[in-house]
């Protein structure tokens, strides 16, 4: 049997407090080739799941309650492994300035401009 990696759908876990982002993040992906695997709704909750599921990707939003995304991304970053972490939020990358470009991850996506294919542009 011949293992055809081309079809295997990269794994997401989404990241934002508000549940139905997540949900309609999740359709949208899932509709256009990825495989979303869990959900969080906080920084304290994507470790978790990071570290039991090792998602290749987390789409991980900015302002959270708890640890913000730019605190989680760098505890990712520090982990075995760690997965390719995609910032978003619903505020533009400017109203982060400098932090944006230091941040422990691939890049951004403001939610309203979040695709498949711009989150494969970041992650490759």
């Amino acid at each position: 049997m011949r293992w055809d990696d081309a079809r295997v759908r990269p794994t997401v876990l989404i990241v934002d407090d508000h549940a139905d982002f997540r949900r309609s993040a999740g359709e949208l992906l899932e509709a256009e080739g990825f495989a979303v695997i869990a959900e969080a709704a906080d920084g304290d909750e994507a470790i978790g799941a990071v570290e039991r599921l090792r998602p290749e990707i987390v789409l991980l939003d900015v302002q959270l309650p708890g640890p913000d995304g730019f605190a989680v991304a760098e505890r990712l970053a520090a982990g075995p492994d760690p997965p390719a972490v995609v910032l978003i939020s619903s505020r533009e990358a400017t109203a982060y300035g400098p932090r944006l470009a230091g941040a422990a991850a691939r890049g951004f996506i403001a939610k309203r401009e979040l695709s498949g294919p711009a989150l494969a542009a970041l992650v490759g």
